[in-house]
C-alpha cells in the first residue's frame, strides 16, 4: 500500500509538471494520435481500462495562479519547446516499442522465445521511461529556476493539491487492486487483474 501511495505521488507530481508543459496552442492532430494509440490495449491485457487523467488546470490558469510576468511566460514557453523537442524522439521510440510488444504477443512463436523478447522490450521501455522522467525533472528544475520564492511556494502548494486530487481519484481503484507480488531482479510484474466484488 505504501508503494502504491508513493507511486501515486510520483504520478501526481509528473502530471503537475505536465500542466505547465502542455501548450494547447501547439497541439496538432499528429501529436494527438499517439495518445489515442496508447489508450488501445491488447485483448490479453488484464489491467482495467482507465479514464485519461486531465491536468488539474490549463496553461492560462496555471500562469495566472503563479502570477507569472510576461518575461517568465516567454522563458517558460522556451523551456516547454525545448522539452518537447527532447521528448519527441523518446516518445516515438516508446510507441515503436509498444508496437513491437503487441506484435510479439500476437506472434505464433514459442512461449519461451516470446517471453524472452518481451522481457527485453520491457527493459527497453523502462530505460525509455527513465530517460523521459529525467527530461521532465530537468525541465521542472529549469522552470523552477525562473520563479521567485513566493511563486515557488505557490507551485509547491499546487503540487500538493495535485497529489491529493490524484490520491482521492484513485483511492477506490487502489483499494480494489490485490497486493503486488515481490519483484525480482528489477523485473516489473504484469499488472494484476482487479478484484471482483
Amino acid at each position: 500500500m505504501k508503494k502504491l501511495l508513493i507511486l501515486a505521488g510520483v504520478v501526481a507530481l509528473t502530471m503537475s509538471t505536465q500542466a505547465f508543459a502542455s501548450d494547447t496552442s501547439t497541439v496538432t492532430t499528429k501529436e494527438a494520435q499517439p495518445v489515442q494509440q496508447e489508450q488501445q490495449r491488447p485483448s490479453n491485457c488484464q489491467c482495467p481500462k482507465q479514464k485519461m487523467h486531465k491536468p488539474p488546470m490549463d496553461k492560462a490558469k496555471f500562469e495566472k495562479r503563479l502570477k507569472l510576468t510576461e518575461e517568465q511566460k516567454a522563458q517558460a514557453k522556451e523551456i516547454r519547446a525545448k522539452g518537447h523537442e527532447q521528448m519527441e524522439p523518446i516518445m516515438q521510440k516508446m510507441r515503436e516499442t509498444r508496437a513491437q510488444m503487441d506484435a510479439v504477443r500476437k506472434s505464433k512463436i514459442a512461449v519461451q522465445e516470446q517471453e524472452a523478447q518481451l522481457a527485453q522490450l520491457r527493459k527497453d521501455m523502462r530505460d525509455l521511461r527513465k530517460q523521459a522522467n529525467e527530461i521532465r525533472m530537468q525541465n521542472m528544475k529549469e522552470f523552477e529556476s525562473i520563479l521567485t520564492k513566493k511563486q515557488l511556494k505557490e507551485l509547491n502548494k499546487m503540487k500538493k493539491e495535485g497529489r491529493k486530487a490524484f490520491e482521492k481519484a484513485h483511492k477506490k481503484q487502489m483499494l480494489r487492486m490485490p497486493p503486488m507480488p515481490p519483484m525480482e531482479d528489477g523485473e516489473v510484474p504484469p499488472p494484476p487483474a482487479p478484484v471482483k466484488e
